[in-house]
């Protein structure tokens, strides 16, 4: 990414309220950074792609947040991304969250907030962390772990417990539209899937499980992979 060349990051913006649009973007460009604008995920979508985040507002006229963000991911899958919404509602912020955003930021917010996140972003500590487990899914690996999940969400031991139930209520549909997917030859969807999973069985800690899905997303034809991807997958499910 540009940052690592000691140039500026390329900050994608998105967000509807002209008032709120001014004040981010001002703030933004004091990191310092280079920052695109959209207003809808119709305009953000039009964008050329190569940004080294995206800034996404939760509610837009034509779509949600997480509809900006899957649509993204879809051309580049390994962007992170921050949401910022005006409501403070936990259920929100655990979709939020499980759909793949790396924090939640609250409107109004300080210029400090928001550049402390840029900057925890930015410095991939996610990615890191997820990369680590990604060699191999080896029953060694714990099924769970609980300082992951609790680096991940700021200690906050409630909001590990909601949004690992969210994880579990979706594995099973997600691990069908996997499998379906690869059995179509739909590759781009398989690798969508599987790298949402990656992002949120890193945040609950589901250490084998997001190795197992590391794996499979590079080689989508290993047979292997795909069997050790779904038996772990049944061994999460019903250990949670």
């Amino acid at each position: 990414m540009s940052h690592d060349q000691g140039m500026k990051p390329r900050l994608l913006l998105v967000e509807d309220d002209p008032t709120s649009r001014h004040f981010l973007q001002a703030t933004l460009e004091t990191l310092p950074a280079q920052v695109d604008i959209a207003e809808s995920l119709a305009s953000a979508l039009k964008i050329e792609s190569g940004h080294d985040l995206w800034l996404l507002d939760a509610n837009l006229p034509d779509g949600s947040g997480i509809d900006v963000l899957r649509a993204l991911r879809l051309r580049s899958p390994s962007v992170p991304a921050l949401a910022h919404t005006a409501d403070d509602s936990p259920a929100l912020h655990t979709q939020l969250l499980a759909a793949g955003f790396a924090e939640v930021l609250v409107k109004p917010l300080g210029a400090a907030q928001l550049l402390g996140a840029v900057r925890r972003a930015l410095g991939d500590m996610r990615g890191a962390r997820l990369r680590v487990s990604e060699p191999a899914a080896s029953p060694s690996l714990p099924l769970w772990d609980e300082r992951t999940a609790l680096a991940a969400l700021n200690g906050n031991v409630e909001h590990v417990a909601t949004l690992r139930k969210l994880f579990l209520d979706e594995l099973m549909r997600q691990q069908e539209k996997i499998v379906l997917s690869l059995e179509r030859g739909d590759e781009a969807t398989a690798r969508h899937e599987l790298h949402q999973l990656k992002a949120s069985s890193g945040f609950v800690g589901a250490l084998r499980l997001n190795a197992a899905a590391a794996r499979l997303e590079k080689a989508l034809a290993d047979a292997e992979a795909i069997e050790v991807f779904t038996t772990t997958v049944g061994d999460t499910f019903s250990s949670g």
